[in-house]
């Protein structure tokens, strides 16, 4: 890790809709599906009523540690809503349940990994969390456990789920994503073909083609509704106008004008259109997307982006301790203040970073983090380093990577355009390989491991 990278949730879908779309769901069903995707994971107990004797059959071993029925079924419970609220067909049950329980044996996987390594979260990260998540949307902690409860999800199972999280979200950081390396000729290749998906966009202009079907049309009526959208878009890539089709085809209010809805900001943009409005490139357009009123096709026929971007910037250094089972909080801090006592004294702060910080991709070069703006890592160490005079040593702090001590070497203000743009590409590249190695990375914990299924039907010993 370079630096303790974080960023917020993003903001919450618009609060307008097209004019033929029904109404967008309300603000609290929209806060409890954010917060339901926190339990893909869950942890959860085993289930507490009738036939429990049953269900506690073992169904998997994971290198010692077993999964009983009675887990396997309370977890699907929970993922069956999911899934339909998707809109996904459920599959046959054996299905489900053998996927579910591939989920369940890689998270034994790796809390047994994050044990072997030393990877914990403490309860006051796992507060500091619960905290900002409730915050988020407008809660206080209390707020989100009423707000969990009065939908059935139990709160200890959420506060476990969301520890299991962070628990693994910081094990792959250390095994997997830590080790990434995005090089200079990788951000060139990634903006000469996708520059314009990078920018910042403050207002997009959206067109749209509406083929009406509305929930309480024959299913004979939809499929044909259907049918046409899917014409539609094969024209469209046919090179057809996007304009004259609305014109003809469109069942929306703005067909006469094209299906031009004009300009949005992008915090305004229809629930429908945001995933298009951020990520389609110029002239691009979605394949037919179902809502009640029918089938819509939208098409980003333009976009403004920020302009030169002027901000203060510092350039620092740091030394992280991280904590684990032997490295405790205040074992963290004592050696932070016994390694600013000797800076303080004159030791070279870079010569201290190269031999004790636990941020191996910045210890390298002396601690040194490069510049740094407004929003580029966690609030913690932004405020610690804002603090600082020139050239001024931090006392320990605690983020939610560990504990540091922050040197200003320099101030300055810069115009961060095309820095942004490469930071942004670097980052989907890193992603990107993150995914893709986080994916291998796991199936080598899962081969490495011995596992053997006892579900019904299931293959057995692997």
């Amino acid at each position: 890790m370079v630096i303790p990278w974080t960023r917020n949730l993003g903001k919450r879908p618009g609060s307008l809709d097209f004019s033929s779309c029904s109404g967008i769901a309300s603000r609290r069903s929209i806060l409890l599906r954010t917060l339901s995707t926190l339990l893909i994971f869950a942890l959860v107990p085993a289930v507490p009523t009738l036939g429990i004797e049953e269900l506690n059959f073992i169904v998997a071993v994971v290198d010692g540690d077993v999964i009983v029925a009675s887990e396997l079924a309370h977890r699907v419970a929970l993922v069956t809503p999911e899934i339909r609220a998707r809109g996904t067909k459920l599959p046959p049950r054996s299905d489900l349940e053998r996927q579910v329980l591939e989920r369940m044996i890689l998270e034994r996987l790796q809390l047994r990994r994050a044990r072997e390594v030393g990877v914990v979260i403490d309860d006051s990260m796992l507060t500091e969390t619960l905290t900002k998540i409730a915050a988020r949307h407008d809660l206080t902690l209390e707020g989100l456990r009423a707000a969990l409860e009065s939908e059935g999800i139990d709160y200890e199972n959420f506060t476990a789920d969301t520890r299991l999280k962070l628990i693994t979200t910081r094990l792959q950081a250390r095994e997997v994503v830590d080790k990434i390396r995005v090089t200079e000729q990788e951000i060139d290749r990634l903006l000469e073909r996708e520059a314009d998906r990078l920018i910042e966009r403050r207002e997009v202009k959206l067109s749209h083609i509406l083929v009406a079907a509305s929930e309480e049309a024959s299913a004979a009526a939809v499929t044909k509704a259907a049918a046409k959208a899917k014409d539609l878009v094969r024209r469209l890539r046919g090179g057809a106008d996007f304009a004259q089709l609305a014109v003809r085809f469109s069942d929306g209010r703005r067909a006469l004008e094209g299906g031009d809805l004009g300009w949005f900001s992008i915090g305004q943009v229809p629930s429908l259109a945001q995933e298009a409005a951020r990520s389609l490139t110029k002239g691009q357009f979605t394949k037919p997307i179902r809502s009640p009123s029918g089938y819509h096709i939208i098409k980003l026929t333009d976009f403004k982006g920020v302009g030169p971007r002027i901000v203060d910037q510092t350039k620092v250094r740091h030394i992280l301790i991280r904590t684990n089972e032997v490295v405790s909080d205040e074992d963290a801090r004592t050696r932070l203040e016994r390694l600013r006592t000797r800076i303080l004294g004159g030791d070279d702060f870079m010569a201290l970073a190269r031999s004790h910080s636990d941020d191996t991709g910045s210890a390298l070069k002396g601690g040194d983090l490069g510049w740094i703006g407004p929003g580029d890592t966690v609030p913690e160490f932004e405020r610690a380093m804002n603090a600082l005079a020139p050239s001024q040593v931090s006392k320990p702090f605690k983020s939610t990577f560990g504990w540091h001590i922050v040197q200003a070497t320099g101030r300055r203000a810069q115009d961060t355009t095309d820095t942004a743009m490469r930071l942004k590409a670097r980052k989907a590249i890193r992603e990107r390989k993150a995914g893709e190695a986080i994916e291998l990375w796991l199936r080598q914990l899962r081969d490495e491991a011995f596992v053997k299924i006892r579900l019904p039907g299931a293959e057995g010993e692997e």
